[in-house]
């Protein structure tokens, strides 16, 4: 197996993506909306509805990776379901843009008109140890899409497995292993070579590094950054660990019971954030110099994560928030563009001086 010996401080080595005001958006996500019924009672009753995914919009480039973080139940897992389509949105739209350079709405295609766009769009899982089926092999696990899609033959698949193996890191007699016999680190290759095997555009990738050990991380997120390069990805990166998108994102989404609360380039939100949720996300970020760790104080949110079934009125991070007014109880705040790539709802955005990092 190939080591990639790099600390997740270091600067990326993606190059930075074309200017988004010019160019047209791979996946836009235009009022996503994602609703599960709340059940109660011997009859199962629908007694309300959570909204895990809430009125949310935003754009994904080609070439780039945007950074999707927050809390946990924030929604952030659930919009990326919704992209692959494991879920069914329900409310908005999910236009993807295929290479012939037609536009689909990913939201309302039936279940037979998604198999092509399924080796478009492929997703790395959380968790390398269930996400693998233990009764199938290295070979299997990871042929099995091409199985479905049709039209190879058992040579061509060896050979793709085979390649995909090389460029993941690990040796290619290896495809006729049980799962059981790997490390966290080489199953989560293992994980990312079944994601590739149909050679997507997109990749969303949820938690990828999160279930690994720390000194397993950087390794992980270096091997995606070069297969980015190789293979000409974008990814959407799914996370609550801040560190982890500092090292990995051009863009970031934070995201707070289902709503965007801010959106800006990776530098300049780590420098300069807007709304008092990212700033307390922020203060927990580890500081790599020694010399600056007790140079700020730790943000401690008062109160939980609100309920989305049940959401405060108003701005629903007010209940946990030092700057909070009157206006922030009783009225939802817009998401407003306060520079260029940079757009945040909040009430007291503009008035506000917010404490952030240095993004190296």
């Amino acid at each position: 197996m190939s080591n990639l010996p790099l600390s997740t401080s270091a600067p990326r080595l993606t190059v930075p993506p074309p200017n988004t005001d010019e160019k047209t958006p791979l996946l836009e996500l235009k009022n996503l909306e994602m609703r599960f019924p709340v059940k109660r009672g011997i009859l199962s009753r629908v007694v309300g509805y959570t909204k895990a995914v809430n009125d949310v919009s935003f754009e994904v480039y080609q070439g780039e990776t945007l950074g999707l973080v927050g809390e946990s139940g924030c929604g952030k897992t659930t919009i990326g379901r919704c992209i692959v389509r494991a879920y069914t949105p329900t409310g908005g739209s999910i236009l993807y843009r295929t290479e012939q350079g037609t536009q689909l709405d990913l939201a309302t295609l039936e279940p037979n008109e998604l198999r092509d766009i399924r080796t478009d769009i492929r997703m790395i899982f959380q968790d390398p140890y269930s996400s693998l089926n233990p009764r199938m092999t290295v070979y299997e696990i990871i042929s099995e899409v091409l199985r479905v899609q049709g039209g190879h033959s058992e040579a061509k698949m060896k050979e793709a497995v085979q390649t995909m193996l090389n460029k993941v890191g690990l040796r290619p007699e290896y495809m006729h292993r049980y799962p059981h016999a790997f490390s966290g680190g080489e199953r989560q290759r293992i994980v990312i070579a079944r994601a590739l095997i149909t050679n997507p555009r997109l990749v969303v990738a949820d938690e990828s590094v999160a279930a690994l050990d720390v000194s397993v991380r950087s390794q992980i997120l270096n091997l995606m950054e070069t297969l980015q390069r190789e293979l000409q990805l974008t990814y959407l990166f799914i996370s609550h660990d801040l560190s982890v998108i500092r090292h990995s994102c051009d863009r970031v989404v934070v995201m707070y019971v289902g709503r965007i609360v801010e959106t800006a380039e990776t530098d300049d939100l780590f420098k300069t954030p807007k709304h008092p949720y990212t700033e307390a996300l922020l203060s927990a970020v580890p500081i790599d110099n020694p010399r600056q760790r007790n140079s700020k104080e730790r943000i401690r949110l008062k109160g939980e994560v609100a309920d989305p079934s049940n959401p405060p009125t108003g701005c629903f991070f007010h209940p946990r928030c030092q700057y909070a007014t009157d206006i922030c109880k009783t009225t939802t705040p817009p998401l407003e563009t306060l520079a260029t790539g940079h757009t945040v709802a909040c009430h007291h955005a503009k008035e506000l001086s917010l404490q952030g990092v240095t993004t190296h």
